[in-house]
């Protein structure tokens, strides 16, 4: 039998370059090693940037912000920073009469406590408002109400 004479006899497939369409002519995006040269990229210089100034020896100032969380006071001493004197501290406390202390009072007086007996919330610092304050400075830190 004889071959069709229409169609034509593939031929070899094409190359890598003219698969992917590289032009030869196109300088490389980067260093092509010489043939003295290793292929690992030592002894190879970098091509030089065209149209950037040399970098500036400007200094860089950098500001260090420190985030304190925010403290929460109760009727114990907290360790903190104090911000006044920027000292890690540990709170001094110290009680005074508040809502909770005079309601109490005025409480048992209702009841019948009225021969000094109502006095006693002035005596239980448990029923008092806290202050903090910062033992090596004395600045009021924060407090912490009863009510």
């Amino acid at each position: 039998m004889s071959a069709p004479s229409g169609n034509p006899v593939p031929s070899a497939p094409p190359s890598y370059e003219e698969a992917v369409g590289i032009n030869m002519n196109y300088p490389h995006p980067y260093p092509v090693p010489s043939p003295g040269q290793k292929p690992d990229g030592k002894g190879m210089n970098p091509p030089p940037h065209m149209g950037q100034p040399p970098p500036a020896a400007n200094p860089i100032t950098v500001q260090t912000v420190y985030v304190q969380q925010p403290v929460v006071f109760y009727d114990r001493p907290v360790q903190m920073c104090c911000p006044s004197c920027n000292q890690m501290i540990v709170t001094r406390l110290s009680y005074d009469s508040g809502a909770l202390t005079w309601l109490s009072c005025g409480g048992l007086c209702l009841v019948g406590c009225v021969a000094g007996c109502c006095l006693i919330p002035f005596c239980i610092d448990a029923l008092k408002d806290v202050d903090h304050t910062c033992p090596k400075c004395s600045a009021l830190v924060g407090s912490y109400k009863r009510l």
